[in-house]
């Protein structure tokens, strides 16, 4: 497929070889603006923004990739497969599982446990387990850790449902699953299929075990720590 994508209105060469994304495309406006040197807005399309510029030098992409797998399978699979994109790191929100996982807290998603059925299209013998690429696992907990952030690196889950009526829910709990979020396996699946680079860095926004949560403006405008760390990766990668 040539570009524009069905999706996506840049053109060839608009978008970086390396795209920082967010569920939420107002956040992604809102890295633009923050981080990014001389942006440029490539996309318009179903308002999922994305904007192109230099980081520290760097040329980089932010943009939007709406919400659930089905959305951001699409987006990563246009930018991996018809923008040569070689590196997404999604960052967004999610909601604890575990009892010492606090709101603000950073999780580093190193495997996404998942109820979706995305890997049927592989036609797989068994259980895939979808992971985050190792090296950007190891930059982000670098960058962490240089910038006094709390973090934690395991499992989420990301379920197909955000309003469920399903009980053993609670069962990924018991297992160890930090956080859940609605995004990461289609994304690592995509990276991997691709051979391409995949990373999800998450902010606890609410609190299964306690019922804490915060605002969406307080979501969009102020979870800037996981940006902190994806932008530190991104400036690593080029390094």
């Amino acid at each position: 497929m040539s570009t524009p994508t069905p999706h996506i209105g840049a053109k060839l060469g608009d978008i970086a070889k390396t795209v920082i994304m967010a569920g939420d495309p107002l956040r992604a406006k809102m890295m633009a603006e923050r981080y990014l040197e001389n942006p440029v807005c490539v996309n318009t399309v179903r308002n999922m923004f994305c904007f192109t510029g230099t980081y520290k030098g760097q040329r980089i992409s932010v943009m939007g990739h709406g919400m659930g797998i089905p959305s951001i399978g699409i987006y990563s699979y246009e930018l991996f497969h018809f923008y040569e994109v070689e590196t997404i790191i999604r960052v967004g929100s999610c909601g604890a599982r575990q009892d010492y996982v606090h709101i603000g807290d950073l999780v580093i998603a190193m495997g996404a446990c998942t109820d979706s059925h995305y890997a049927d299209q592989y036609d797989l013998p068994g259980t895939y387990a979808p992971i985050a690429t190792f090296d950007l696992v190891r930059k982000a907990v670098d960058a962490a850790e240089h910038f006094g952030y709390t973090y934690h690196v395991g499992n989420v889950f990301s379920a197909d449902v955000f309003y469920s009526e399903d009980p053993r829910k609670g069962n990924w709990t018991k297992m160890g699953v930090l956080a859940d979020e609605m995004e990461a396996p289609a994304l690592y699946m995509n990276a991997a299929r691709a051979r391409k680079q995949a990373l999800c860095i998450c902010t606890v926004s609410d609190h299964i075990l306690t019922g804490e949560q915060t605002t969406a403006e307080e979501r969009q405008n102020t979870f800037t720590k996981m940006m902190d760390v994806a932008f530190s990766v991104v400036e690593q990668i080029n390094h």
